[in-house]
């Protein structure tokens, strides 16, 4: 029996599914008795820092915790759980961490990095553990913006390190206690080995035999999604053209959601996103079918899993109040490892852009402050608005290579709601500044001239967003060929690439992309 402290914060439901997957029975922890009786304790920490030390003491789970690890009882911590090891983080200053390891948790400072670090790296073994058995150096996923720093007075817990930026730990050990940055639960069949090895062992005992070297970060390819219902109620992925996604009067259905997410995750996609794109005219709370797809595919599927469509605020029939933070923690609690948000961030920051001032209020704010800036996706449905000069418009402009219709040598690139339906008075570049300040970790750049194209990214476009931002870059459509994903990558600083119909009607299968990617000494997974 395998006992699991969820403290309630963060897609919890992968791990869970990832041990019931192995072919072992879950406990939840209920009471400080659970961690007290517990045979091996699973802590998956997901979230910041802060709240999750605050949602421990709250449940009076911290004596219990620290005196289950300080008696070297088997205990694998995950994410924020290696943190919470720590003395305390910066990123909740005076709040306290269980103080079994020496030393704080820092933010990644280094210049020109982008925060959080997400994506598959690697790991250097400082020493051998049981663990790593049948561990051949592949790539992990992490996901954070805060880490720790070996020094002196903590080397003897120090099990694996990183390189991003500079070198942090992500992964400790001693005797029977150990934790990782990464997520094994994320980290495809990897990582369910790594788990496996925890699960089975009898005994954790490390040996001396460290490694040398230097990782490095992979490029992501991303598998996209666009879920809606068709005209006969059935939940169909479909695919638009500029976001029509109608053919010849029918929505067009290119295969069912859980099947296909499936598909993606066994042949090599390093994230799926699922984009409900009917989401903002039906209530998110009664939208049981993404609900659903959400709980199967993460009974299959582990690698990270992005939502979006309808994350907002809204009041049902029954006149009962939902925050857009009690919509993704429903989304979370399902199987989501990180929210998209569209249309409301946009108006989000038309508010913002009229104050100045961060209210706390915002979808943005309430799940970067619960769940960690990392929870939380940007996704921009731009288009082009040309003009002859940067003075005929208060936006920021880019002198283009591809003139206007009337010869217009610039352009801004107006963001749009509702489906790319309606155009607002707001740009990209004022939209993702602004959404970074709110507390937004990724922006997914869509382009309403490139959908359905297949004629490439646009590439003048994600230079101007990747360099107004420090937080990652999706690159989204027009991907047509496998030389536009190595052409994205190598003219411009994005951290990941998105696809759908290409993938979905295998006209470019994900192994042809990678295949590519290696070939012209891209890094990936």
């Amino acid at each position: 029996m395998i006992t699991l402290l969820d403290y309630g914060a963060g897609n919890v439901r992968s791990v869970r599914n990832a041990i019931r997957k192995l072919g072992y029975e879950v406990k939840d922890v209920k009471s400080p008795d659970d961690i007290r009786q517990a045979e091996k304790l699973v802590f998956p920490g997901v979230g910041s820092f802060g709240n999750a030390m605050d949602r421990l003491r709250q449940e009076g789970y911290i004596e219990p915790l620290i005196d289950y690890i300080k008696a070297d009882r088997p205990f694998l911590g995950i994410c924020v759980a290696l943190q919470s090891l720590f003395e305390g983080s910066e990123e909740s200053p005076g709040v306290a961490g269980l103080g079994i390891i020496a030393g704080q948790v820092k933010r990644f400072l280094a210049p020109g990095l982008s925060v959080p670090q997400i994506g598959w790296n690697g790991i250097i073994q400082k020493k051998k553990s049981p663990l790593f058995a049948g561990y051949n150096g592949e790539k992990l996923y992490f996901v954070h913006s805060y880490r720790a720093v070996a020094d002196e007075a903590n080397l003897d817990w120090v099990l694996a390190t990183t390189n991003y930026g500079e070198e942090f730990i992500s992964g400790v050990q001693k005797g029977n206690v150990a934790a990782f940055q990464f997520h094994p639960e994320k980290s495809g069949e990897v990582g369910l080995n790594i788990l496996k090895n925890f699960l089975q062992a009898s005994s954790f005992a490390e040996t001396e035999g460290a490694q040398t070297g230097e990782t490095h970060i992979a490029k992501r390819i991303i598998a996209c999604l666009d879920v809606r219902t068709n005209d006969g109620g059935d939940l169909v992925v479909t695919k638009g053209d500029q976001y029509d996604v109608r053919d010849a009067g029918e929505v067009r259905n290119l295969g069912k959601p859980v099947e296909l997410a499936r598909r993606y995750f066994e042949e090599g996609a390093d994230e799926i996103t699922f984009l409900n794109i009917t989401g903002f005219r039906d209530f998110p709370m009664q939208d049981q079918p993404m609900i659903e797809v959400l709980r199967r595919t993460s009974e299959q599927v582990f690698v990270p899993l992005t939502i979006g469509g309808g994350i907002r605020e809204f009041t049902d029939s029954q006149g009962k109040y939902y925050t857009s933070l009690d919509v993704a923690s429903e989304y979370f609690r399902s199987g989501a490892d990180k929210i998209s948000i569209g249309s409301d961030a946009v108006y989000t920051v038309e508010e913002y852009l009229k104050t100045g001032e961060k209210t706390g209020k915002s979808s943005i704010e309430q799940i970067s402050i619960v769940y960690g800036a990392q929870a939380v996706v940007i996704s921009v449905d731009p288009r082009r608005v040309y003009v002859k000069s940067p003075q005929d418009t208060g936006h920021h402009t880019i002198k283009t290579s591809f003139p206007g219709p009337n010869g217009e040598e610039y352009c801004w690139y107006q963001c749009t709601v509702k489906g790319g339906r309606e155009g607002r008075d707001v740009d990209t570049v004022q939209l993702v500044t602004v959404c970074e300040k709110l507390g937004a970790g990724e922006i997914l750049l869509n382009c309403i001239d490139k959908d359905g194209t297949n004629s490439g990214f646009d590439l003048e476009l994600i230079r101007q967003v990747s360099g107004a931002v420090s937080i990652p870059v999706i690159a989204s459509s027009g991907a047509g060929r496998v030389e536009h994903f190595s052409e994205v990558f190598e003219e411009t600083d994005v951290e990941a690439a998105l696809a759908a119909g290409i993938f979905h009607r295998r006209e470019v299968p994900i192994s042809a992309v990678k295949e590519h990617l290696r070939d012209k000494k891209i890094e990936i997974r």
